[in-house]
């Protein structure tokens, strides 16, 4: 089966083409998912100047991106296909017009390319519904609906969050096929980046449980903050984790103390604001600041990141008796935090597997869309053509 992916849910715009193909094995085991063709375009430098994400400009970006990665998608995955007569009638020409009237140059350019192209060879067409930035969402959803329309193949809502989860598991086979593994169930899967801190109870497939969640930051909103107190710039969670590995390398004196808010509580929620103003406070007490203390101070606050995630995540394994560790979003690019997961699983004495994604898909990608995709087509929770797929910025994977 082939699957078209979009992703839009903030600043990265991306489209993939996948083809998947089930085995007999239990839980999807054996799954084969081989990326056909993979087209992104980041927006970090565009907002790298505001020191955030701004959500209009990020639907303007996505507007501007999505038929030529579209274009670029289909072509590596060799399903573009000139054609001497289009395929679209008119009907079909006036109800994508309707479908992207609030995205009057996207209908432009996605017309013209479907003037010049043969209905390409796929089964379905996946698109992020949310969580994510409503305004970027919306340009991807509109999109995958028009393409729908065009070539009446059925939608797959896909919960970002649950792409972060399936892309932990796709672990590399041969050339670009990755393979899902036997995931061994119960399973906690820590979900870390700009926007979420969470921590899920899986007892199988699609059988998601929120069990533990930050209560105000989130882990990587929290380096990017850091980041911008010591003029870092943004994105800040890259540069806090080379400056930390700096000082370790270096052996830097560990100059400054911090604490580690909600460690030690009766729960498994976090809570890294007070962490980010105890840096704050710190930094005010210490100026100025050489690069040394820079470098420190880093360090300090990746150490203290990171034993507050791994304490958690090690008492939802033993309440919870999971056999599997799953471990995504943005922030599991961290190299350090990646280190101090795998010894935890070489600590545990009880058999407990570690799933991590590759570095290059720790971001936001299509792939992890059409995967997920994927496996919501096989519960059969495919939408027609017509379907009203909303984008839900506020989205949950679990309650």
């Amino acid at each position: 089966m082939k699957i078209l992916a979009i992703e839009t849910s903030c600043d990265e715009t991306a489209v993939s083409v996948i083809e998947a193909n089930q085995n007999s094995g239990a839980h999807f085991a054996g799954t084969e998912i081989t990326v056909l063709g993979d087209a992104l375009l980041s927006q970090v430098e565009l907002h790298a100047r505001y020191g955030g994400v701004y959500p209009n400009l990020a639907r303007r970006e996505h507007t501007k991106n999505l038929v030529p990665l579209l274009r670029e998608a289909l072509s590596e995955a060799q399903l573009l296909r000139p054609t001497k007569e289009t395929e679209i009638t008119k009907e079909q020409i006036a109800s994508i017009k309707v479908q992207l009237e609030r995205e009057p140059e996207l209908f432009v350019f996605l017309t013209a390319l479907l003037a010049e192209i043969a209905t390409p060879d796929i089964d379905a067409i996946a698109v992020t519904e949310g969580p994510g930035l409503e305004p970027a969402l919306w340009v991807g959803i509109n999109f995958a609906k028009a393409l729908s329309l065009a070539w009446n193949k059925p939608l797959i809502p896909v919960n970002h969050m649950e792409g972060h989860v399936v892309s932990s598991l796709l672990e590399s086979g041969k050339g670009d096929t990755k393979c899902i593994p036997d995931v061994q169930f119960p399973a906690i899967a820590l979900l870390i980046s700009g926007g979420h801190t969470e921590l899920i109870q899986m007892d199988g497939w699609h059988h998601y449980r929120l069990i533990g969640a930050t209560r105000d930051d989130a882990v990587g909103e929290a380096f990017d903050k850091v980041a911008r107190m010591m003029e870092l710039g943004y994105p800040g969670g890259p540069v806090v984790s080379k400056l930390a590995q700096r000082a370790r390398e270096q052996e830097r004196p560990e100059k400054f103390t911090l604490p580690r808010p909600m460690m030690n509580s009766n729960d498994l929620d976090f809570s890294f604001s007070g962490l980010k103003t105890s840096v704050l406070y710190t930094l005010h007490d210490n100026e100025p600041l050489s690069e040394i203390d820079k470098e420190i101070m880093c360090r300090a606050f990746e150490d203290a990141v990171t034993d507050i995630l791994i304490k958690k995540t090690k008492r939802a394994i033993e309440e919870y008796h999971a056999r599997t560790i799953i471990l995504g979003g943005g922030v599991s690019a961290n190299t350090h935090i990646r280190e101090a997961f795998s010894r935890l699983v070489e600590q545990e004495r009880k058999e407990v597997t570690l799933y991590l994604p590759e570095p290059k898909h720790t971001t936001d990608n299509a792939v992890m869309i059409g995967a997920a995709g994927y496996l919501k087509h096989c519960k059969g929770d495919a939408e027609s053509p017509h379907a009203d797929i909303r984008a839900q910025g506020n989205l949950k994977l679990a309650s």
